[in-house]
């Protein structure tokens, strides 16, 4: 199974493709909201599924004994600023379509059907009835007094 790291889109993204979360990417643009490095924009060089964190491009530190070390930010703590649309099936999740989509899943639908519900009702009619009678004649000849 594939696991996938969500991280919340900016107001105009949200506005442009009619959802509020997506999946990180390598190659997509974040800013980071919390922590040390917060207000920095970077491109998202690697994503690490198993402990849900993102190494992104300016965000480093420098190590005790010299050289420099990309720091994991959490996926939860970033927000998504531009969108790599190179893949086609994200393409594809995101086309023009997609808020109508979104739209006709959010609303729901009651379909009432005639002689689907007749059809129920008579087959729920001829079950009651054919497991009720046999237990009625079994159970008046079990109480009658044998000649």
């Amino acid at each position: 199974m594939k696991k996938v790291l969500g991280s919340n889109l900016i107001p105009s993204l949200r506005d442009k493709y009619g959802i509020r979360s997506l999946g990180v990417v390598k190659g997509d643009t974040i800013k980071v909201l919390r922590g040390e490095y917060s207000g920095i924009e970077g491109k998202v060089e690697k994503v690490n599924t198993k402990r849900a964190t993102l190494s992104i491009e300016g965000v480093q530190r420098e190590k005790i004994r010299g050289g420099n070390v990309k720091v994991p930010i959490h996926s939860s703590n970033v927000q998504i600023v531009s969108l790599k649309l190179d893949d086609p099936y994200r393409e594809r999740m995101l086309g023009t379509g997609r808020k109508a989509i979104v739209a006709s899943h959010t609303k729901k639908t009651v379909r009432k059907s005639k002689t689907r519900v007749n059809d129920s009702a008579k087959k729920s009619k001829t079950k009651s009835s054919i497991n009720s009678t046999p237990k009625r004649k079994k159970m008046a000849s079990a109480r009658r007094p044998t000649d």
